[in-house]
């Protein structure tokens, strides 16, 4: 089979590269930097190196393929987050359209069955709406949950701090997902490609609340009474802002935070339950300690 994949080397489409190709499929990887040819290359898939903000480009690139993987990589420089997301949905939805591809696994979110007030997810729900109005076109939309490795940005807060915190409770339950789990399913899906419609599939690999998340990531790095700080959302707003984000990308991570707090988020998720995946937080801990000693 030949598929197409955006997400250049990234943390899920790395190990999904790596899947394929050892299935013995033809790969090629969409990336906006050149420098990432030649380790997309190495892995084994062919480098198609341009802009999603161009739809010439992703016609192109598309064509001819049985299958395309879509996400849209974070982009902290937007002024309008949210639209961002929207945009680069609805561009990859005018090339898919124009290249005639029957199959799409889109790269969601756990809350795109949201219209409003959950942050980026809200993007994503906005571009799975353009996806969903494919004519000819199967869809199927993973939503995973909260990326084991979002935990990294996290260093400067507890190495300046002496804490963790978010504007949630201590007690929130979090459902959490290993970036290699999404991979291992995404690659199943392309593989046997028996999705149909427009459907949804939840991926979690853990569920913890907000304190035991902070007592493993603490006790890996040597400092096991780590406390939890609960945030207004005013102080986490400030704290963004004074780490440097731009208000509107501050903004959308206090909304994510509140659809989190008040468990809006996973309004969808708890009726449609899933088996977790393999991959625990505690085996992420070790590599968020290495992180921490190189911060």
């Amino acid at each position: 089979m030949n598929y197409v994949l955006l997400g250049s080397l990234g943390n899920i489409t790395r190990p999904l590269v790596s899947r394929l190709v050892a299935a013995g499929h033809h790969v090629s990887v969409i990336s906006s930097n050149p420098e990432r040819s030649a380790a997309i290359v190495a892995a084994g898939a062919r480098p198609l190196i341009g802009s999603i903000e161009d739809t010439g480009f992703l016609t192109t690139s598309f064509s001819g393929a049985d299958a395309v993987y879509t996400m849209v990589p974070p982009h902290f420089a937007a002024p309008d987050w949210k639209e961002y997301i929207h945009q680069m949905g609805r561009n990859q939805a005018v090339a898919i359209q124009a290249a005639g591809i029957g199959k799409v696994v889109n790269l969601s979110s756990i809350g795109a069955h949201l219209p409003a007030g959950c942050g980026p997810v809200t993007g994503m729900h906005l571009a799975e709406q353009e996806l969903n109005a494919l004519r000819d076109t199967d869809v199927l939309h993973l939503r995973p949950s909260y990326f084991y490795n979002n935990f990294l940005a996290a260093t400067g807060m507890i190495k300046k701090g002496g804490f963790y915190g978010n504007n949630y409770s201590a007690g929130r339950q979090l459902f959490l997902v290993s970036p290699a789990d999404i991979a291992e399913v995404a690659a199943e899906e392309l593989h046997e490609l028996e999705f149909t419609g427009k459907s949804v599939r939840y991926i979690v690999s853990d569920e913890l609340t907000s304190v035991q998340v902070t007592s493993i990531l603490g006790t890996a790095i040597g400092k096991p009474d780590l406390p939890y700080v609960e945030f207004s959302d005013d102080d986490a707003l400030k704290g963004m802002l004074q780490a440097g984000l731009s208000e509107d990308i501050a903004s959308n991570f206090v909304e994510l935070g509140r659809a989190t707090r008040s468990g809006e988020i996973y309004s969808d998720y708890v009726k449609h339950p899933v088996a977790l995946s393999q991959t625990k937080f505690r085996d992420f801990a070790a590599d968020f300690a290495a992180a921490y000693a190189g911060a």
